[in-house]
């Protein structure tokens, strides 16, 4: 990738972060201003980012719209939508959906809780992959070889006391969630956030998403966030079904 391009995606990815100044962005690139400067008049005349009033820079309206149409050509999403908004509805939860590539798990869509406690995941974040439920079922979904090459590759930061440390322990987790068919992050990631998880096949059998169901301990406890499992798993059937999927015999 030519340096002008890895420039350019580094000032989006910072803006990403929050405004910054052309001083800013020079000492994060470790270049003059005036080379940032170039860059973010290009990235300003494609409305990649937008510069205030005060001289600050934001990312601008032709991302958002970019990242509306990598959205819209994601068939699972749009398979998955009236079903996970079902979800939603139904038990009053948080619901993602999440897709694996290129050894990361995003998010691409999110149904947020009634419940006045939120969330702070959004949509394109990317899903800790050790302790987050969609990544284990994603990555359960992966051929052994590959499992094992990507587990392998694994920082594991612990986030709680209970977060999964050593490469053995993930890789026995997702022979579990392989065979039972869904995973749970039980306050691995964060303490206070309990989450079942669930996957998405394609015609082939071929885990092709995770959707999930998310809820904060002072809404539910951890034992009643399983006892939504049951919906979660119809929904993530009929997700499969639209796909076309059929249900295995027997």
């Amino acid at each position: 990738m030519s340096q002008t391009v890895t420039r350019a995606l580094r000032i989006l990815a910072e803006l990403g972060d929050g405004e910054r100044s052309l001083d800013q962005l020079a000492e994060v690139l470790g270049v003059h201003k005036t080379t940032v400067l170039r860059l973010l008049q290009s990235l300003e005349a494609e409305r990649f980012v937008h510069r205030d009033q005060a001289y600050r820079y934001h990312l601008g309206a032709g991302l958002f719209a970019l990242a509306g149409l990598a959205l819209e050509q994601r068939g699972i999403r749009r398979t998955a939508a009236p079903h996970l908004a079902e979800l939603n509805a139904a038990t009053g939860q948080t619901v993602h959906l999440a897709a694996y590539e290129g050894g990361e798990v995003v998010y691409i869509d999110k149904y947020d809780s009634r419940q006045p406690v939120r969330m702070y995941s959004r949509i394109g974040l990317r899903a800790v992959l050790h302790s987050a439920a969609v990544s284990k079922v994603l990555l359960a979904g992966l051929p052994p070889a590959e499992r094992r090459r990507v587990v392998a590759g694994i920082d594991f930061t612990p986030h709680t006391a209970r977060t999964i440390t050593t490469p053995e322990a993930l890789l026995a987790e997702l022979d579990a969630v392989a065979a039972q068919g869904w995973a749970q992050d039980h306050a691995e990631h964060e303490a206070f956030i309990n989450c079942v998880a669930a996957p998405v096949r394609d015609a082939g059998g071929r885990v092709v998403a995770a959707a999930s169901i998310s809820v904060p301990d002072v809404v539910l406890p951890y034992e009643q966030v399983l006892e939504l499992l049951p919906q979660l798993l119809a929904a993530t059937r009929a997700v499969s079904a639209d796909c076309g999927r059929t249900p295995p015999a027997g």
